[in-house]
């Protein structure tokens, strides 16, 4: 080994491996955000919990920050890290550094917990740190002065590469100099940002430096004398790190970055015509999470709104992906932002919200306003029985117009204010004795009454109440189109079926009460080894209880006609390729499709973002990976992107059902119809299970 690489060497290792002692960081390198005190704590999640934050450090200056990336954009990175913190109940302070080649030695003496960066996950990294998911996946390459372009390093000649101390560059060069003698590698501060190493190579400073490739795609352009060169090191997985002892929070940290991926990649924010929605193929729907318009029963999403809505999309052969939001304000603000189409929540149809703007279909339903309170109150003729009540309401539902107005009119209760809480939620403070009274619409009563018994109506308003829902002002062909299938369905057999099965019978109305799923109950009978499983191979786990679901219905003796068998429909012979010799046994089941599910997630492009990697894998799991494959194939003929599902690879399944598209595919036919389902359907009912049970 040259003198020259055996220092660079040593160094490295130095830096890198602790080989040599390394004092603390000057005081003037690091500087808090927020106004938190200095404390050291290198404690999991719980220790984290109980101090109330999460400590995240970051370079002062990341000038990847504006640049494209796959994945999550590094200017992404604090929004997305504060949910994140938001989403444990934690205060995020944000510990900003100068020396990159300092944060692991921060995250290692508890001096942070969190590492918030395009860090690139390596094996000597790997030794004290331990990574995230792949928010993305990229190639280093070298950076050459332009008369070098295009020259392979075989013909580069004796070459220093200059890279900043800490990065993950200096480590691929260690591997390329045992390769390719005549280079070398030399060390240079942290604190040199990427544009300042390009400017070195630029001026002649630096012989050449490292970049990953997407960064470097940008920063060339608009640094003349330079030029991408060879590959250093193919793809490198990109993550945020925290230290190896914190694998709850490395967990909790997993769950979020998935679902978060999921949910944003439903997210699109367009106001879109009527047209553009039958193009699509999908409505999206704002709503609400409530006993009456959308919630999960067991596996499966029901509701009121969400059935009516439903049968009004399959009539014009489309789908619905639902978008929930918690309070009236919200929802409208994410119709008016264009995060949906159309609002089917319950909405009652006020004038003060027709002034604000909404414009409201055709009604689906009349309903009066009720009062409800505790069975101990005597129901009441005279509104003057109101004097002297507490009343709780929520400002942002239409009760509070009518009771302002009652107020108006002389009555003196006491109007009690609750942002944020739902019908359900008041009415359950009543009966628990907190308020007097609440008001709420008479279909909502009349699920609650049923269910409970310790609730009831005292009065009822005479005015009736019309129930609608909402569209922007700019969506004339859409109301058009929902009001003629209302003037149908209004009343007709599959509207009084519904109706009858929400608001009418109690049996129905008190099962659908016991096995909702809510914030805080479990998912399902095996959750706890979901969780498990899921942990061992970077799964969420809430993902896996939407796809035991699908496969099983939670029955661990279900048994298919082609012999799979158990929780997650587990054929015989893949358990036992991958180890397992009875796959009957749930722990086995579970086991052995987790395993099979890494080895399909394997068959796919690194680079594909989390979020499309969870969609082409739950589309194999179903239909085997040779057919997706072939999916993705035709997807690019027809001009449509091979590394999205939605929308593209899926719409190519659907045609590989056909004779002449199945002849030209590989693997021939398929019955793209099921994995299309199978992947809608599961990923729908993960997004329901995310508002119930949060990363923990």
């Amino acid at each position: 080994m040259p003198n020259l690489f055996r220092i660079f060497y040593l160094l490295l290792s130095c830096l890198l491996l602790e080989a040599c002692d390394q004092p603390a960081p000057p005081a003037t390198s690091v500087s808090e955000a927020g106004g938190f005190r200095h404390y050291t704590e290198t404690g999991d999640l719980d220790a984290l919990r109980e101090r109330g934050v999460l400590r995240f450090l970051a370079p002062r200056f990341d000038e990847q920050g504006m640049l494209p990336s796959d994945g999550l954009p590094v200017s992404a990175y604090e929004e997305v890290a504060e949910q994140f913190a938001a989403s444990l109940g934690l205060v995020p302070q944000w510990i900003y550094v100068d020396d990159f080649s300092t944060l692991i030695d921060l995250l290692e003496r508890g001096e942070g917990d969190l590492i918030i960066t395009n860090l690139t996950h390596t094996e000597v990294r790997a030794e004290r740190a331990a990574f995230s998911v792949p928010l993305s996946v990229v190639d280093e390459v070298l950076i050459v002065p332009e008369r070098l372009r295009g020259k392979p390093v075989e013909d580069l000649g004796p070459m220093t590469v200059s890279v900043p101390a800490g990065t993950a560059w200096a480590e691929s060069l260690l591997t390329l100099a045992e390769l390719h003698p005549q280079i070398q590698g030399a060390l240079v501060s942290g604190e040199l940002s990427d544009t300042q190493m390009l400017d070195g190579v630029a001026s002649g400073l630096y012989q050449a430096t490292a970049l990953d490739a997407d960064v470097a795609e940008v920063l060339v352009e608009s640094t003349p004398g330079v030029a991408i060169g060879p590959v250093l090191h193919e793809d490198r997985d990109i993550g945020w790190a925290l230290r190896k002892n914190n694998p709850v929070l490395r967990r909790a940290l997993n769950d979020f970055l998935i679902s978060s991926r999921v949910v944003a990649s439903r997210r699109t924010q367009v106001h879109r015509t009527w047209e553009d929605i039958r193009k699509s193929g999908v409505l999206r729907v704002i709503t609400s999470n409530n006993p009456a318009s959308y919630f999960l029963w067991r596996g499966e999403l029901m509701g009121f709104d969400y059935e009516l809505i439903r049968d009004f999309a399959s009539k014009h052969n489309l789908r619905v992906s639902m978008v929930v939001r918690d309070t009236p304000e919200q929802m409208y603000l994410a119709l008016q932002q264009g995060y949906g189409d159309v609002i089917a929540a319950a909405m009652t149809n006020t004038a003060s919200r027709q002034k604000r703007g909404w414009v409201f279909s055709r009604r689906y339903m009349n309903i009066t306003e009720q009062f409800i309170a505790a069975t101990d109150m005597a129901p009441f003729d005279d509104l003057s029985a109101l004097n002297g009540k507490r009343i709780a309401v929520n400002p942002e539902h239409s009760y509070f117009d009518t009771l302002m107005a009652l107020k108006q009119r002389g009555y003196s209760f006491t109007l009690e204010e609750v942002p944020q809480a739902s019908s359900e939620m008041l009415m359950a403070q009543v009966a628990e004795g907190v308020f007097d009274l609440t008001l709420v619409d008479s279909h909502l009563a009349a699920m609650e009454t049923t269910f409970r018994n310790d609730l009831q109506v005292v009065h009822n308003l005479p005015e009736q109440k019309q129930i609608g829902w909402v569209v922007r002002q700019d969506q004339p062909d859409l109301l058009a189109t929902l009001n003629s299938y209302i003037r149908k369905a209004y009343r007709g057999l599959h509207y009084n079926v519904v109706f009858q099965r929400y608001f009418s019978e109690p049996k129905t109305i008190a099962r659908y009460r016991d096995q909702r799923i809510e914030p805080g109950k479990d998912l399902s009978p095996y959750d706890d080894l979901a969780r498990e499983q899921a942990e061992r191979k970077d799964l969420d786990w809430r993902l896996l209880i939407a796809q035991m679901y699908q496969e099983s219905q939670f029955n661990p003796k279900a048994r298919s006609y082609a012999g799979a068998v158990g929780l997650m429909q587990v054929l015989p012979r893949t358990g036992r390729q991958f180890g397992y010799r009875d796959v009957r046994p749930p722990e086995a089941n579970v086991a052995a499709s987790v395993d099979f599910m890494e080895w399909l997630q394997e068959r796919f492009p690194a680079t594909l973002p989390i979020e499309e990697r969870v969609y082409f894998t739950l589309a194999a799991y179903n239909a085997g990976h040779a057919h997706v494959h072939d999916a993705r194939r035709l997807a690019r003929q027809l001009g449509k992107d091979p590394d999205r599902w939605f929308g593209h690879v899926e719409q190519a399944m659907l045609l590989l059902s056909q004779p002449q598209y199945a002849r030209q595919a590989r693997f021939g036919y398929v019955r793209g119809r099921e994995p299309v389902n199978y992947v809608r359907q599961i990923s729908e009912r993960y997004v329901g299970y995310l508002s119930a049970r949060p990363p923990e």
